[in-house]
């Protein structure tokens, strides 16, 4: 899994933290998977993908447990028949581990009894099989609104650039600018690292999720789409090439 690589700097005593904190706000909103259906899992990761959130997947409960002690996340979602370690055993050792990260179960079982069940080992939420796709995002997105703090903000900004990361709205200056879910996820990701020269590489891993194919286009078309709509129409441009290297937002 990628790590965005932090810079080679000293942190004196204390200053962990704030530094941490710093590369923290520097991800796009990556959600959790613990699911081990293949055509449940595919599902839920191509709708919050087009929804222009990052996905992190597992297939059964240790490996769900790694990755959600390791990694932070905006929401974990979890079955709770997993192979390895039982789901909810997996949300109860988070909570004894201090992880607070909104999670939401996944289950078959719909009686009040199971619910509750779930709700009491520290879940957020709980959603019965078959769900739509619509309510699992609201739910999502509900747990993210109710988890923000002023530690970490729910807006992002750059110049004249203003991104609601809740309401997913963008704009340069007053005019509000429409964006496709992955032209959202690259602005974030450009908007949460201004000045910073993003390769191609690491704009792959972070966007698209899966490691970059040096003959694929695709982040070049990316980028001159999401260029046409936030620079096209004014003389100061903010997001840069530079060849070779890679890609800059600049205020």
């Amino acid at each position: 899994m990628y790590t965005m690589p932090k810079e080679s700097a000293a942190v004196g005593p204390g200053g962990q933290a704030a530094a941490d904190r710093l590369e923290k706000d520097k991800r796009p909103m990556r959600i959790l998977l613990v699911e081990d259906d293949e055509k449940i899992a595919s599902f839920i990761i191509g709708g919050l993908r087009q929804s222009g959130f990052a996905v992190d997947h597992a297939a059964d409960g240790l490996d769900g447990l790694h990755l959600a002690t390791t990694e932070p996340y905006a929401v974990a979602v979890i079955d709770v028949m997993l192979p390895g370690m039982d789901g909810l055993k997996v949300i109860e050792e988070l909570r004894r581990r201090k992880v607070n990260t909104p999670i939401i179960i996944l289950s078959a079982k719909r009686s009040v009894e199971d619910r509750v069940r779930g709700l009491e080992t520290g879940s957020d939420d709980y959603i019965s099989k078959p769900f739509s796709f619509s309510e699992l995002l609201a739910r999502v997105q509900a747990l993210i609104r109710r988890s923000t703090s002023a530690s970490e903000p729910t807006r992002l900004s750059v110049g004249e650039l203003s991104m609601n990361l809740l309401t997913r709205d963008v704009h340069r200056g007053e005019t509000a600018v429409q964006l496709q879910p992955r032209e959202f996820a690259l602005l974030e990701y450009f908007m949460r690292n201004p000045g910073k020269v993003l390769s191609k590489t690491m704009i792959m891993e972070h966007v698209w999720d899966y490691h970059f194919d040096p003959q694929t286009n695709l982040v070049d078309v990316l980028v001159c789409r999401l260029r046409n709509k936030i620079d096209r129409d004014y003389d100061r441009k903010m997001l840069h090439t530079l060849r070779g290297v890679g890609y800059v937002l600049k205020e």
